[in-house]
């Protein structure tokens, strides 16, 4: 057993070296290019960011699952990789964006819309061009309260996209009793 082993040692050792040989000068090609591109990468992973940010914040508005993320651009040196992950998350991007600019019932938020106040309308208990209180809007739109204050201060899309959460729940159009019935809608 011991002869056998001795006859294998150049063998490994020649492998361990070729390894050694083949890996230094690639790693130090590597180590060169990412000097040589960082600031380019690194705006590059900026606008990552960015475009995953919005995907995440009209998905989030949605009510749909987030799309995954890893780490793996940012630590890839690869340039054209990470080129390659932004333009994909960029089209993410205007995807969920295009799927937010159309909730499902659109013409009926407008309806109920056209009865109620302006998309701006500050004056409390109802805020908004969908009237919704405190407590709707605490239920329904948690995040955007948190981040923007009161639905006077949301986007006309936004605040829609809270009323489908509602309707989703099963309340569907009673929060808005008259102006549903106005617009025909229950």
């Amino acid at each position: 057993m011991y002869r056998h082993a001795l006859r294998l040692l150049p063998a490994l050792v020649l492998i361990g070296l070729a390894v050694f040989a083949l890996s230094g000068p690639r790693k130090a090609a590597a180590e060169g290019q990412k000097a040589n591109l960082y600031p380019a990468d690194r705006a590059v992973v900026k606008q990552i960011h960015r475009y995953r940010g919005v995907t995440w914040h009209w998905q989030g508005l949605m009510g749909v699952r987030r799309t995954p993320s890893s780490r793996a651009a940012e630590t890839d040196p690869s340039h054209s990789f990470k080129v390659w992950v932004r333009n994909l998350w960029k089209r993410r991007a205007l995807r969920a964006q295009r799927m937010a600019a159309h909730p499902p019932h659109r013409a009926g938020w407008l309806c109920i819309h056209r009865f109620e106040g302006a998309w701006s309308d500050p004056n409390p208990p109802y805020y908004g061009g969908l009237q919704m209180d405190l407590g709707f809007q605490r239920t329904y739109g948690p995040e955007l309260l948190r981040h923007k204050g009161t639905a006077n201060n949301w986007t006309p899309l936004e605040q829609m996209w809270v009323a489908e959460r509602a309707h989703r729940s099963g309340r569907g159009y009673y929060p808005w009793p008259n102006t549903a019935r106005y617009c025909g809608l229950i």
